[in-house]
């Protein structure tokens, strides 16, 4: 199954598996994985990097999505490339001997799910490859809002919104924010993704009312749907607007298999969406 995501902002890595540079690691950004791996491979003057041009083949094995814009993205980009340059990452440790390429980025992108502003943003780490999957330490599992999955992804061309019925001036249900009592235009409308519930609010105002309990930050994690009452996190709505439906939590009333991460005992498994 590929899942589409509209507004993709990813942050990939690249595994070489040409014999003379076997192992080498090259992380990037890319609003579109499918091309972008195309481009490495045919070499720079096709698009690709200085850095992987020549080097191939390159297998895109990992990639981080669900940034809210690109320049997010390439912050994140900047600081997995260069985690000893980074004041967020001054507490993870050089590349060791016994380290392969691929395992210290991992161990990397394992500390930077873990602080700010990284540990709140609603991303997704997803592997493209199986067999190169690692696992995360007991003591670097990420944010529970984090989830980790299988299987490909590309980038959707993103549609005009479809105005609502308020928009055109027709009367209708569904089409007013459930915090503010005003129209929601489609771009900034979220709504609960439990099929039983018909909430609809500004992603602004559903913001506002998840950071009642946290005001100190700017982003929410998680928080109770004005309509339903149950307990959701904001990654999963985000996910849900953007089209990212292979990657939400199973939910029991769907008639849609959608999973996305498992608590059992403490520990993670690996989903497929």
């Amino acid at each position: 199954m590929v899942v589409e995501v509209e507004s993709f902002f990813g942050v990939y890595m690249l595994y070489c598996t040409n014999p003379k540079f076997k192992g080498r690691i090259y992380i990037g950004f890319t609003v579109n994985p499918e091309r972008r791996i195309g481009q490495h491979n045919a070499g720079r003057h096709k698009g690709g990097a200085k850095r992987t041009s020549g080097r191939g083949p390159w297998e895109m094995i990992l990639i981080i999505h669900g940034f809210p814009s690109d320049i997010a993205a390439l912050r994140f980009e900047w600081a997995w490339q260069h985690p000893h340059s980074s004041r967020r990452l001054s507490h993870v440790g050089r590349r060791s001997r016994r380290e392969s390429s691929l395992q210290f980025h991992w161990r990397v992108l394992s500390h930077m799910l873990q602080v700010a502003p990284w540990n709140r943003l609603p991303l997704t780490a997803r592997w493209l490859r199986q067999e190169y999957r690692l696992e995360f330490e007991p003591g670097l599992q990420p944010p529970l809002h984090v989830p980790v999955v299988f299987g490909s992804v590309r980038a959707k061309k993103q549609q005009p919104p479809v105005p609502t019925e308020q928009e055109r001036g027709e009367e209708g249900p569904g089409g007013r924010c459930h915090l503010c009592l005003d129209a929601v235009k489609a771009a900034d409308r979220v709504s609960c993704f439990r099929p039983s519930c018909e909430m609809v609010a500004h992603l602004i105002c559903l913001a506002k009312h998840f950071l009642k309990s946290e005001p100190s930050h700017l982003l929410p994690v998680e928080g109770k749907c004005p309509g339903c009452r149950h307990s959701m996190l904001w990654g999963n709505l985000i996910r849900h607007k953007t089209g990212c439906y292979g990657d939400l939590e199973e939910i029991a009333s769907s008639a849609t298999s959608r999973v996305s991460v498992h608590c059992v005992t403490g520990s993670r498994k690996l989903s497929y969406g």
